[in-house]
């Protein structure tokens, strides 16, 4: 087969040339899947660009999130798999379910905590509390796992997953379709835990983003917009403080979501090596790549790590 590479430049001017000829004929790619369909049917081997932005209808592909990876006996089922940012998440509705059916107290918010990756937000519950699904989704994962203790996990049709943490009753099975509102548990101190509390995590492809990005934990219950663009920054607990909720411009569109990341300044961690500690395991606290890290440090994935080390994190 030959191979044809495209430029960002000269497959987006010829793209964009074809769109004012007649517009209703291109689609926005919101997912990669799309990409590959195109090149696929356009016999191309490679498109040198993760931004392009508009193709053929005919080559778009609505990726069913409810059938994705979908895995009942993994809490994660994207191990294997790169978030590619910005992402895009969109919502049907304006306002979501209260996870609680009592006024809500964040007492700890997404971010760093005591030297750990907070990867969720706390809600403050008395053991026996009933939770429910926030959102309409399929029901993935019910089990018991270590540190969130009896979760159960929901997946949404716009692919984020919501989890419940901490849980002392589940009462609802994998592949159960449930309605915003829904009880699916009751609140209790299951997991590692130190006193009762609704552990919350939003997650999408297996990479935890900062719930309140998304949603108003306040009284209206509102989503925050019907169309988000979400940056890496918002999955990087250790750029965030756990003891406040982190000051947040809301990007709802692709150029908005580009802009900020080109002029957010990078940020440079220090982690330092403990007793059992991984280039993998370091890999994913941090949701870094293992060759990433390797880069910044200049090592290799062979290298044996040395208790008291220092890696830095970019």
């Amino acid at each position: 087969m030959r191979t044809i590479l495209f430029t960002i430049p000269v497959l987006i001017g010829c793209l964009n040339c074809n769109a004012q000829n007649n517009e209703a004929d291109f689609y926005k790619i919101t997912q990669l899947a799309s990409i590959n369909q195109y090149i696929l049917e356009h016999q191309i081997e490679e498109i040198q660009s993760d931004e392009v932005r508009f193709l053929p209808k005919k080559s778009y592909i609505k990726k069913n999130w409810l059938q994705d990876n979908w895995i009942t006996t993994q809490f994660n089922p994207y191990q294997d798999i790169q978030v590619h940012y910005p992402i895009e998440i969109t919502f049907k509705d304006t306002v979501y379910a209260s996870p609680i059916l009592r006024k809500k107290v964040v007492t700890s918010h997404f971010g760093w905590r005591r030297g750990v990756a907070h990867k969720g937000i706390d809600i403050d519950l008395f053991t026996g509390d009933k939770v429910v699904a926030m959102l309409d989704g399929k029901v993935r994962y019910v089990k018991w796992h270590y540190g969130h203790g009896n979760v159960v996990v929901i997946r949404h049709r716009n692919g984020l997953e919501t989890v419940y943490a901490h849980l002392s009753k589940q009462l609802v099975e994998v592949n159960d379709l449930v309605k915003k509102g829904q009880v699916i548990g009751k609140g209790g101190v299951s997991g590692h835990v130190t006193g009762s509390h609704l552990h919350l995590e939003v997650r999408y492809q297996g990479a935890c983003l900062n719930p309140e990005y998304f949603f108003d934990f306040g009284s209206e219950n509102k989503i925050k917009a019907p169309n988000l663009w979400v940056n890496k920054k918002w999955s990087q607990a250790y750029t965030q403080s756990s003891k406040q909720t982190a000051a947040m411009h809301l990007c709802t569109t692709y150029e908005e979501a580009l802009k900020e990341l080109q002029e957010t300044a990078p940020l440079t961690v220090s982690h330092k090596v403990k007793r059992g500690d991984t280039l993998s395991s370091i890999s994913h606290k941090y949701q870094v790549s293992v060759s990433n890290l390797c880069k910044m440090n200049n090592i290799t994935p062979k290298t044996i790590l040395r208790v008291g080390q220092k890696l830095s994190i970019n």
